[in-house]
């Protein structure tokens, strides 16, 4: 039983890497065209740190990385229109030919502005534009990619807000039905609301630890819902994901904290153990890769794991 270690963004140790961003606001101080030249430039840019930063993974032997959801500005936003197919052609070509020559797995998760159980219609629509794009992304990076959602609202009540869900995924086209996975939350949905909903609708579930420590039912037993979670993954080909990260403090539980508490990861592991099923896990950290490598080295004093580059063989 292998678990894959990955982590989220750019590294902080390539200092000079950062995300170009672009907002509406800012583009629109310029006339049409020369805004249009500024987008393209500053993708393009983000297209080479990308490049960067899959080297880097390689070098170091990540397996497993989340994509930045900046990387591709105002490509979904209404009043952009261009041929991002054709004008980012190439830098997409070339970023292709390194996944494919590195192995590395890609995935993304939105920002929480993309909701498939909003009450408002245009964030639904919005949203739907949203997961086109990404499922477009994928294709042309040529990677089994998948987007992470979580539920997502519970107005008026989680019960309307989940048959509002429900309705709009089932009007999704099946190749963005596909790229779909969703994940408990902090604050709404538990694990048990999550996965009853994954396995209505054939949806793998990714299991988020800190959010499961945030926001649980009493009567939730994760020993007993861990096989149900793996099985949702039985028809993907891929390792089933999880996520985990510690709360920056006893007041801020939610939030991040820079470095990964090792205590409780070593409790989660142990969780995990009587799977007996490869495993890729999300460390959502503050510290990005820095994290991840401090937790590695910290993991190497315990002696029931034993630790591979940053593969952990249980």
């Amino acid at each position: 039983m292998q678990i894959n270690l990955g982590y989220v963004g750019n590294p902080l140790t390539l200092l000079d890497i950062y995300s170009h961003t672009l907002t509406f606001k800012e583009f629109s101080k310029y006339d049409n065209d020369q805004g249009l030249e500024i987008l393209i430039k500053r993708i393009k840019l983000n297209c080479q740190n990308f490049e960067r930063v899959l080297k880097y993974n390689h070098m170091n032997k990540i397996k497993f990385y989340r994509l930045t959801h900046s990387m591709f500005p105002l490509l979904t936003h209404p009043m952009i229109n261009i041929n991002y197919k054709e004008i980012f052609k190439a830098d997409l070509l070339r970023l292709k030919n390194i996944i494919t020559k590195c192995n590395i797995r890609i995935d993304t998760h939105p920002d929480e502005f993309c909701l498939l159980s909003s009450e408002k219609d245009t964030v639904t629509k919005s949203s739907t534009e949203i997961l086109k794009f990404h499922q477009e992304i994928f294709n042309l990076l040529g990677i089994n990619g998948k987007c992470v959602l979580h539920i997502g609202s519970g107005k008026p009540s989680k019960i309307e807000a989940l048959k509002r869900f429900i309705d709009n995924f089932n009007k999704l086209d099946k190749d963005i039905k596909d790229i779909i996975l969703l994940e408990n939350d902090d604050k709404t949905y538990t694990v048990t609301d999550t996965l009853l909903i994954c396995e209505e609708l054939n949806i793998p579930m990714v299991l988020d630890y800190h959010h499961y420590t945030c926001n649980h039912d009493k009567k939730e037993n994760l020993v007993k819902l861990l096989p149900r979670i793996i099985k949702t993954w039985d028809n993907t080909n891929l390792n089933p994901k999880m996520h985990f990260s510690s709360p920056k403090s006893f007041k801020e539980k939610r939030s991040h904290s820079t470095y990964l508490n090792y205590n409780s990861f070593i409790k989660f592991l142990k969780l995990l153990q009587p799977l007996k099923r490869d495993i890729d896990i999300m460390l959502e950290a503050k510290g990005k890769d820095e994290a991840l490598f401090r937790l590695v080295r910290q993991l190497r004093f315990y002696k029931d794991f034993k630790v591979k580059d940053t593969t952990i063989i249980l």
